[in-house]
């Protein structure tokens, strides 16, 4: 059987790319303590709350809980929630740390670290895949 690389090379990206994308493609979900005084948030309460710009979502303080940057998890939800790629995201944390109106919120290791942090303060808010919410937190939005 001889076979023509060069004319299956497109084809075999095609479909590894296919395949990477849906692997890597997962619901992100936006979770708080059970006490936490909100059952829902906007997007854009959590962009707001990410970047800084507010203190709370649907009304109630909060405190976000960030993964490492680089991760996927954490690049999905920078670009998909907040709209900001990893090289705009250290610029503007940057330039609200230089000038002292804010800094970026602590970033913990994993989903797991995420979900076990938040389950134990109801003031936090934070991130993760889908698949990794337990019953010890609820979720407050679900971002494709």
């Amino acid at each position: 059987m001889n076979i023509n690389f060069r004319k299956s090379l497109p084809l075999l990206l095609s479909l590894s790319s296919l395949i990477y994308s849906g692997a890597a493609v997962a619901d992100i979900a936006i979770i708080a303590n059970p006490e936490f005084a909100a059952d829902s948030a906007t997007a854009d309460d959590v962009k707001r709350l990410f970047l800084g710009k507010a203190t709370g979502v649907s009304g109630v303080n909060a405190t976000p809980v960030d993964h490492k940057s680089g991760g996927e998890e954490w690049a999905q939800f920078y670009g998909t929630v907040v709209g900001k790629s990893a090289g705009q995201l250290r610029a503007y944390w940057s330039r609200l740390i230089f000038t002292g109106k804010g800094k970026p919120p602590k970033a913990l290791g994993n989903d797991e670290d995420v979900v076990s942090a938040v389950a134990g303060d109801a003031s936090l808010i934070g991130y993760v895949d889908v698949d990794a919410v337990t019953g010890d937190v609820k979720i407050l939005l679900t971002v494709p």
